[in-house]
Formats: structure tokens, C-alpha cells, sequence
């Protein structure tokens, strides 16, 4: 008999309140506590996966090693527990909807009139159920995204309430993540919002049994107790989520304030070893203390929303904590950068980090920041498009291929140094059918990548479509730019740099996917460095 038990987090008042970071948090300190967890997202939005949206919509794609794309939680709960997660903790209900009418055609429901209750409903509940169901996890838990009381997460809401009578109370708990807000006029806390919150959640039939409050201010014994009474929890259900200083500090606030225990006494689960979370200190104090500061300019085009690039300013945050440094980003929009402006908005850096992407826009400012940096020997890290922007620019500037390009930007071209890839030249549908997911690269002993990794043999997650044409691959190496990481199979050049250059490593992956608290990307750190060694010059 299977018995791994289920937590879900669902949210009220607003949105963004956190539940993914709260999920993470409980989720480490049940870790912590001996239990094997993993924690997956439902997604209400009808977009099969987040791979078409617009990052100004929904912030970055992140990509799991078996090649899903994914909403960008996912990286938060990889960052907290240290453990990959796949296309199964990331559920969307396009997803859903396509999974049941896909049985509908094959005949599946013969003569049954298929409807939200019972066949949406089902396929929610066997997805939540899949990762338990393979024996690996003591405990999954299940963020449902958006607000209570939107129509598009009600059938997630409906399925919750079926589980927790199928499962029992005891096998299965629903945390709900609310907001106290401060009205400074009458110099009060407010438990009205969350109240209506959780009476909504009710009315689907869902009671929730512990209610985490995010508040500015300090939530005290008498408003804990009316929360209690009006909605129906224990006083001693009710956790207060104060504002921390920093998203890794979380999961000691919710350690202070017992929240890991009393899920466990929902769950009927011994509470005795106690979660030490020495590593995971030791980071936040590294983190917290730098001795030093250094400046990175990240060239991006939709710097605007931070999100965008969410995995790549963590990973700055774990290897800053291993060179107990502090890295402030400069955010840099590649549409305002030309080679007449290059050297006054990208003087002072310490290093530069042109960022992955897609389209024409904003190209010609990415060239123009990595010929700077070339030139004045500041380091830099190119992932994916950044990479092809590096082999672009050396093209132009030092091979004197002034035509060079990619044939993502310009179809007809005299010299298309970065090459739509042979596989996908008969693809026309967008969606997931890119290169994507974990791929082997070969390392060239002698090579700053090889420095950072000290291995030989590397596995990485990709995404992308274009890839380094080969056919200038002798005429690059010879002026300087070597590739020093190949892929086995396909003969990909995944990894060129400049040995004449303090530090200069463009990767066709991307290293920000794999970087998590415990184990801190070494291509990050080894960049960190260099940016350090650069600024005390």
C-alpha cells in the first residue's frame, strides 16, 4: 500500500504572496526532518507549458533535465532541496484539458458525456498522484497557482476536496497562504481579507487547516485568535510569514514558527529529529556577510522584469556566497546599447553576462557589449544566445567577417555562423520542439570550463533551436576563439572561450538551471572569481 501523504498550498486576497517560496521552505525542513519530498505546481493557465509565453508575461522558462519547460517555481523548489524535479511536477490545465480530450477521440469515455466533474477533475487528481505513486516521495507537496475564487482554478480547488475525502484528513492538508495587510490610517492589522478568503475557499468545500498570514507587521495573540475563530482553525494553525530579508531566510522563520511541525501533526508524522539546517546556514551567512562587492552588468532584453532571469541573479546569490561576495547587478537593456555608448554604460563593471534570448531585437546592442568587454579584458559569460552573440562579434571584429550573423536574424546570409540546427530545419510548431532537457558535452582538458567543472565529461540542459555552424569552426579556432566543449553525439560546439583573455566562457547551455543552494554552479563561481580578481585591480 502506498502511503505518501499530500499537502496542497493554496492562495487568497493576492496573488504573489509567496506560495511557492513557502511550499520550498516547508519543503526543506521536512526534508530536514528525514522525509523524502518533491513538490509540483498546477498551473490554471491554458498555455499547454510557459515555453510560448512572453517572459514579460510570466518571467522565465525553466527547463528540467528530462526537457520540460516549466514555470519558473520549479527552480525555486531545486534551489531549496537540491533534488531535480521533471514534466510531472509542473502540471498546466492545457495540459489537463488536452490529456482527457485526447481520450475522448481515441474513444475512451464511449457513450459518456465528458464533463469538468467527474473526467477534468480525474485527470487533476492522477497527476497530482503520479509522482506519489512511484514510492520515491513521503510527502508531495502540491502549489496550486493563482487566487481562491478565480474560475480557472475551481476544478483544481474540487479535485483538493475529493482527495482529501478518498485520502482522509490525516493523508492529506491543505495549507492556505493569505494576506494581514497594515492599514497605517487606522493603525491596525486587517483579518477581513483573509476571513473572506478562507470563506471562499469554503464554499468549494474546502476547509483549510492551517492558515499561513503574510503581514508587514508582527501578528499577535488576540488577531491569531480571531483569525481562529473566524475561520475555523486551530489557534496554534495559524503561522504568521513576516517580510524576510531575503527569500532563504524563509525556511528558519517557518522553522521559528513551527509550521513543519504542525503539518507533521496534521499528517500523523513523527516530528522528533529536529531539522539543523547547518549547510543551508552557512550559505545564509556567507550570503549575508560578504567581505567583498563586485558589479556585474547582465545585457538582456526584457530586463524590465527581473523574473526574466530569475535562475541566473540566484546563481549569482549561491557563487557570491562562495567567493563571500556581494554581486549587484547592473540591468542593462540590449536595445539602449551601441558601440558609440558601449564604454560609458558598461564602464566600472567587473564583469558581464549577456543573457540567453530569442529574436532580432536588441542583437546588435548584445555584439556591441561583448566586443567592450573583449577588448578591455573585462570577464564574460555568454549563455545560448549570448554564446552565438560571442561568436558572432568575434567573426565580425577579428576574423573580418563583417557580414557575420545568425540565420535566426537574417535568412540569406553570406556568412551564417550560427545556423539553424539540421533537426530543426522541418519544425513549424513552436511549442516544446526545441532542443531541450539534459545533453553530454566533452571537455578540453586545457580550458577555463575544464578549470571551473575539473571533469571531463559534463551534462547540461539546453534550449534552443540555432546552434555554431562548423563549418567556420577552423577559421574561429585558428584566430583565437577555441571550442573547448563538444557534444559526443552531435558534434555541437557547446563551449568557446579565449585563452588569451582573463576570463572569457560562452556556453550553449544553460549552467543557471543546475545552480542550487547546497551546490553552487562552478561555471558561476569560477566567473565570480574572475569578476573579483578583475575588481581588485
Amino acid at each position: 500500500m502506498n502511503n505518501t501523504k499530500y499537502v496542497f498550498v493554496t492562495g487568497g486576497v493576492t496573488s504573489s504572496l509567496g506560495k511557492g517560496i513557502i511550499a520550498a521552505s516547508l519543503a526543506k525542513l521536512l526534508q530536514e526532518r528525514g522525509y523524502s519530498v518533491t513538490i509540483q505546481k498546477l498551473d490554471p493557465y491554458i498555455n499547454i507549458d510557459p515555453g510560448t509565453l512572453n517572459p514579460y508575461e510570466h518571467g522565465e522558462c525553466y527547463v528540467t533535465d528530462d526537457g520540460a519547460e516549466t514555470d519558473l517555481d520549479l527552480g525555486h523548489y531545486e534551489r531549496f532541496l537540491n533534488i531535480p524535479t521533471s514534466q510531472a511536477n509542473n502540471v498546466t490545465t492545457g495540459r489537463i484539458y488536452q490529456s482527457v480530450i485526447n481520450k475522448e477521440r481515441k474513444g475512451e469515455f464511449l457513450g459518456k458525456t465528458v464533463q469538468i466533474i467527474p473526467h477534468i477533475t480525474d485527470e487533476i487528481k492522477h497527476r497530482i498522484q503520479i509522482l506519489g505513486n512511484t514510492g520515491d516521495y513521503d510527502i508531495v507537496i502540491t502549489e496550486i497557482g493563482g487566487t481562491v475564487g478565480d474560475i480557472e482554478s475551481l476544478p483544481y480547488v474540487e479535485a483538493v476536496r475529493q482527495m482529501q475525502w478518498e485520502l482522509g484528513e490525516d493523508n492529506a492538508i491543505v495549507i492556505h497562504l493569505t494576506l494581514v495587510p497594515y492599514l497605517a490610517a487606522a493603525g491596525e492589522l486587517k483579518t477581513k481579507p483573509t476571513q473572506h478568503s478562507v470563506k471562499t475557499l469554503m464554499q468549494s468545500g474546502v476547509s483549510p487547516n492551517i492558515l499561513v498570514c503574510r503581514s508587514e507587521h508582527e501578528i499577535n495573540d488576540s488577531i491569531k485568535h480571531k483569525l481562529a475563530l473566524f475561520c475555523n482553525v486551530k489557534k496554534q494553525d495559524v503561522i504568521q510569514s513576516l517580510d524576510a530579508e531575503t527569500i532563504y531566510d524563509v525556511p528558519n522563520l517557518m522553522f521559528k514558527e513551527g509550521l513543519d511541525r504542525v503539518v507533521l501533526e496534521k499528517l500523523e508524522l513523527s516530528s522528533e529529529k529536529q531539522p539543523e539546517l547547518k549547510a543551508w546556514n552557512e550559505f545564509v551567512n556567507r550570503h549575508k556577510n560578504p567581505k567583498s562587492t563586485i558589479e556585474i552588468g547582465l545585457v538582456g532584453k526584457y530586463v524590465e522584469l527581473h523574473d526574466s532571469y530569475k535562475s541566473i541573479t540566484e546563481a549569482f546569490i549561491h557563487a557570491g556566497a562562495t567567493n563571500q561576495t556581494k554581486v549587484k547587478v547592473r540591468w542593462i537593456h540590449s536595445e539602449s546599447l551601441t558601440p558609440e555608448n558601449a564604454a560609458s554604460k558598461l564602464s566600472g563593471l567587473n564583469g558581464l553576462l549577456v543573457a540567453p534570448g530569442f529574436g532580432d531585437r536588441g542583437i546588435e546592442g548584445k555584439i556591441a557589449a561583448v566586443q567592450y568587454v573583449r577588448e578591455n579584458n573585462i570577464p564574460f559569460l555568454g549563455i545560448c544566445l549570448g554564446m552565438q552573440m560571442a561568436v558572432i562579434e568575434y567573426s565580425r571584429n577579428v576574423l573580418g567577417l563583417e557580414k557575420a550573423n545568425s540565420t535566426e536574424m537574417a535568412k540569406e546570409l553570406q556568412h551564417p555562423v550560427i545556423n539553424l540546427m539540421e533537426e530543426q530545419k522541418d519544425v513549424t510548431e513552436k511549442g516544446g520542439t526545441m532542443r531541450l532537457g539534459a545533453w553530454d558535452c566533452e571537455i578540453t582538458k586545457d580550458s577555463k570550463v575544464y578549470e571551473a567543472y575539473n571533469t571531463e565529461l559534463i551534462s547540461e540542459r539546453h534550449r534552443h533551436r540555432y546552434e555554431y555552424n562548423n563549418n567556420y569552426k577552423e577559421q574561429l579556432e585558428a584566430a583565437g576563439l577555441k571550442s573547448t566543449g563538444i557534444n559526443p553525439k552531435t558534434g555541437l560546439v557547446e563551449t568557446v572561450e579565449i585563452p588569451s583573455h582573463p576570463w572569457f566562457v560562452g556556453v550553449q547551455y544553460h549552467p543557471e538551471y543546475k545552480s542550487t543552494v547546497l551546490n553552487p554552479h562552478p561555471l558561476f563561481v569560477s566567473f565570480i572569481k574572475a569578476a573579483l580578481e578583475e575588481s581588485k585591480k
